[in-house]
Protein backbone atom coordinates (compact mmCIF):
# COMPACT_ATOMS: atom_id res chain seq x y z
CA UNK A 1 0.00 0.00 0.00
CA UNK A 2 1.54 3.38 -0.93
CA UNK A 3 2.13 5.95 1.76
CA UNK A 4 -0.36 8.79 1.84
CA UNK A 5 1.30 12.05 2.75
CA UNK A 6 -1.84 14.16 2.77
CA UNK A 7 -2.28 17.49 1.01
CA UNK A 8 0.74 19.29 -0.35
CA UNK A 9 1.96 22.04 2.00
CA UNK A 10 0.99 25.58 1.10
CA UNK A 11 4.43 26.86 2.12
CA UNK A 12 7.75 25.48 3.28
CA UNK A 13 8.12 24.90 6.99
CA UNK A 14 10.77 26.92 8.88
CA UNK A 15 14.30 25.49 8.91
CA UNK A 16 15.91 23.47 11.70
CA UNK A 17 19.26 24.88 12.87
CA UNK A 18 20.05 22.58 15.82
CA UNK A 19 18.23 19.30 16.44
CA UNK A 20 17.74 18.96 20.20
CA UNK A 21 14.89 16.43 20.04
CA UNK A 22 16.65 13.79 22.12
CA UNK A 23 17.24 16.19 25.00
CA UNK A 24 13.47 16.55 25.43
CA UNK A 25 12.16 13.17 24.33
CA UNK A 26 14.02 11.19 27.00
CA UNK A 27 14.16 13.87 29.69
CA UNK A 28 12.82 13.52 33.23
CA UNK A 29 10.57 16.51 32.63
CA UNK A 30 9.05 14.83 29.57
CA UNK A 31 8.38 11.68 31.60
CA UNK A 32 6.79 13.75 34.36
CA UNK A 33 4.44 15.49 31.91
CA UNK A 34 3.52 12.11 30.45
CA UNK A 35 2.77 10.67 33.87
CA UNK A 36 1.03 13.65 35.46
CA UNK A 37 -0.82 15.20 32.51
CA UNK A 38 -1.03 13.12 29.36
CA UNK A 39 -1.74 9.61 30.61
CA UNK A 40 -4.44 10.83 33.04
CA UNK A 41 -6.08 12.76 30.19
CA UNK A 42 -6.16 9.62 28.05
CA UNK A 43 -7.51 7.60 30.96
CA UNK A 44 -10.38 10.06 31.39
CA UNK A 45 -11.18 9.88 27.70
CA UNK A 46 -10.88 6.12 27.18
CA UNK A 47 -10.89 4.34 30.53
CA UNK A 48 -8.79 1.40 31.69
CA UNK A 49 -7.63 -1.66 29.79
CA UNK A 50 -7.91 -4.02 32.73
CA UNK A 51 -6.10 -7.29 32.15
CA UNK A 52 -5.41 -6.42 28.51
CA UNK A 53 -2.48 -6.91 26.19
CA UNK A 54 -1.31 -3.52 24.89
CA UNK A 55 1.26 -2.09 22.50
CA UNK A 56 3.13 1.19 22.80
CA UNK A 57 4.50 2.82 19.65
CA UNK A 58 7.82 4.58 20.15
CA UNK A 59 8.81 3.74 23.72
CA UNK A 60 11.84 5.99 23.93
CA UNK A 61 14.58 5.15 26.41
CA UNK A 62 12.74 5.43 29.73
CA UNK A 63 9.79 3.11 29.14
CA UNK A 64 7.43 5.49 30.95
CA UNK A 65 4.49 4.63 28.71
CA UNK A 66 4.95 0.90 29.33
CA UNK A 67 4.88 1.41 33.09
CA UNK A 68 1.80 3.60 32.82
CA UNK A 69 0.03 0.97 30.73
CA UNK A 70 0.47 -1.49 33.60
CA UNK A 71 0.17 0.79 36.63
CA UNK A 72 -2.44 3.32 35.51
CA UNK A 73 -4.42 1.59 32.77
CA UNK A 74 -4.41 -1.86 34.37
CA UNK A 75 -2.95 -3.86 31.48
CA UNK A 76 -1.51 -7.27 32.29
CA UNK A 77 1.09 -7.18 29.49
CA UNK A 78 2.69 -4.24 27.70
CA UNK A 79 4.78 -4.54 24.55
CA UNK A 80 6.73 -1.74 22.96
CA UNK A 81 8.03 -1.00 19.47
CA UNK A 82 10.92 1.43 19.03
CA UNK A 83 12.78 2.18 15.79
CA UNK A 84 16.16 3.26 17.24
CA UNK A 85 18.33 0.30 18.37
CA UNK A 86 20.06 2.26 21.15
CA UNK A 87 16.69 3.29 22.53
CA UNK A 88 15.45 -0.32 22.41
CA UNK A 89 18.36 -1.45 24.56
CA UNK A 90 18.04 1.48 26.97
CA UNK A 91 14.32 0.89 27.36
CA UNK A 92 14.83 -2.80 28.05
CA UNK A 93 17.21 -1.92 30.86
CA UNK A 94 14.82 0.70 32.22
CA UNK A 95 11.90 -1.74 32.51
CA UNK A 96 13.86 -4.86 33.45
CA UNK A 97 12.29 -4.86 36.90
CA UNK A 98 8.87 -5.48 35.32
CA UNK A 99 9.94 -8.93 34.18
CA UNK A 100 8.00 -10.83 31.56
CA UNK A 101 5.03 -8.46 31.77
CA UNK A 102 6.92 -6.16 29.38
CA UNK A 103 8.66 -6.74 26.05
CA UNK A 104 10.49 -4.15 23.94
CA UNK A 105 11.56 -4.81 20.36
CA UNK A 106 12.79 -2.94 17.35
CA UNK A 107 10.31 -2.05 14.65
CA UNK A 108 8.59 0.55 12.52
CA UNK A 109 5.23 1.88 13.74
CA UNK A 110 4.20 2.41 10.11
CA UNK A 111 4.81 -1.27 9.27
CA UNK A 112 4.10 -3.37 12.35
CA UNK A 113 4.91 -7.08 12.22
CA UNK A 114 2.12 -7.97 14.67
CA UNK A 115 -0.84 -10.04 13.52
CA UNK A 116 -4.24 -8.51 12.92
CA UNK A 117 -6.43 -8.07 16.02
CA UNK A 118 -3.55 -8.76 18.44
CA UNK A 119 -4.02 -6.06 21.07
CA UNK A 120 -6.64 -4.62 23.39
CA UNK A 121 -5.07 -1.16 23.16
CA UNK A 122 -2.38 0.75 21.29
CA UNK A 123 -0.68 3.75 22.92
CA UNK A 124 1.18 6.52 21.12
CA UNK A 125 2.72 9.45 22.98
CA UNK A 126 3.97 12.02 20.45
CA UNK A 127 4.73 9.44 17.78
CA UNK A 128 2.64 10.66 14.84
CA UNK A 129 4.28 14.04 14.39
CA UNK A 130 7.68 12.33 14.03
CA UNK A 131 6.48 9.89 11.35
CA UNK A 132 6.66 10.86 7.70
CA UNK A 133 3.72 8.58 6.86
CA UNK A 134 1.79 9.19 10.06
CA UNK A 135 -1.53 8.07 8.56
CA UNK A 136 0.09 4.68 7.95
CA UNK A 137 0.84 4.54 11.67
CA UNK A 138 -2.84 5.11 12.43
CA UNK A 139 -3.85 2.42 9.94
CA UNK A 140 -1.40 -0.03 11.47
CA UNK A 141 -2.72 0.70 14.95
CA UNK A 142 -6.26 0.06 13.74
CA UNK A 143 -5.20 -3.19 12.09
CA UNK A 144 -3.66 -4.72 15.20
CA UNK A 145 -6.54 -3.73 17.50
CA UNK A 146 -9.09 -6.33 18.48
CA UNK A 147 -12.78 -5.45 18.11
CA UNK A 148 -13.54 -3.11 20.99
CA UNK A 149 -9.85 -2.24 21.32
CA UNK A 150 -8.76 1.37 21.72
CA UNK A 151 -6.12 3.67 20.28
CA UNK A 152 -4.83 6.18 22.84
CA UNK A 153 -2.86 9.05 21.30
CA UNK A 154 -1.34 12.31 22.57
CA UNK A 155 0.22 14.66 20.06
CA UNK A 156 1.90 17.99 19.61
CA UNK A 157 0.06 19.40 16.61
CA UNK A 158 1.20 21.20 13.48
CA UNK A 159 0.45 24.51 15.15
CA UNK A 160 3.48 24.11 17.43
CA UNK A 161 5.55 21.55 15.47
CA UNK A 162 5.70 23.80 12.41
CA UNK A 163 6.19 27.01 14.36
CA UNK A 164 9.44 28.86 13.74
CA UNK A 165 10.75 28.69 17.36
CA UNK A 166 10.27 24.93 17.71
CA UNK A 167 11.45 24.09 14.21
CA UNK A 168 14.67 25.99 14.85
CA UNK A 169 15.72 23.51 17.56
CA UNK A 170 13.70 20.38 16.78
CA UNK A 171 13.77 18.37 13.55
CA UNK A 172 10.54 16.90 12.20
CA UNK A 173 9.48 15.84 8.68
CA UNK A 174 9.31 18.93 6.49
CA UNK A 175 6.36 17.90 4.33
CA UNK A 176 4.01 20.43 5.89
CA UNK A 177 1.64 17.62 6.87
CA UNK A 178 2.06 17.30 10.61
CA UNK A 179 -1.10 16.15 12.45
CA UNK A 180 -3.78 18.55 13.61
CA UNK A 181 -6.69 17.70 15.92
CA UNK A 182 -9.02 17.47 12.92
CA UNK A 183 -6.72 15.44 10.67
CA UNK A 184 -5.97 13.00 13.50
CA UNK A 185 -9.66 12.37 14.01
CA UNK A 186 -10.20 12.06 10.25
CA UNK A 187 -7.32 9.57 9.92
CA UNK A 188 -8.86 7.44 12.65
CA UNK A 189 -12.21 7.41 10.89
CA UNK A 190 -10.54 6.59 7.56
CA UNK A 191 -8.83 3.63 9.26
CA UNK A 192 -12.17 2.28 10.44
CA UNK A 193 -11.98 3.56 14.01
CA UNK A 194 -14.62 5.47 15.94
CA UNK A 195 -13.42 8.49 17.91
CA UNK A 196 -14.87 8.23 21.41
CA UNK A 197 -13.14 11.20 22.97
CA UNK A 198 -10.80 14.06 22.12
CA UNK A 199 -9.44 16.98 24.09
CA UNK A 200 -7.36 19.83 22.71
CA UNK A 201 -5.41 22.27 24.87
CA UNK A 202 -2.72 24.95 24.68
CA UNK A 203 -4.47 26.95 21.95
CA UNK A 204 -4.56 23.94 19.64
CA UNK A 205 -0.91 22.93 20.12
CA UNK A 206 -1.67 19.68 21.95
CA UNK A 207 -4.41 17.11 21.59
CA UNK A 208 -5.37 13.81 23.23
CA UNK A 209 -7.58 11.36 21.35
CA UNK A 210 -9.08 7.94 22.01
CA UNK A 211 -10.66 5.90 19.21
CA UNK A 212 -12.08 2.40 19.26
CA UNK A 213 -12.30 -0.39 16.71
CA UNK A 214 -15.96 -1.46 16.28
Amino acid sequence: MPHEKGPAPSRAVPPTHVDANRLWVDSRLRALVQRRVEAPALLRLGGEVTGGRVLELGTGRRGTGLRLALDLFGASRAEGVERHPASVEACRRAVADLGDRVQVRGGDAAALDAADASYDAVFGYHVLHHAEAWRDVVRQAARVLRPGGRLYSCEMTARIVDSRPLRAVSFHPADGDRPTPDTMAAACRDAGLTVVGQQTRAAGCWTALVATRP
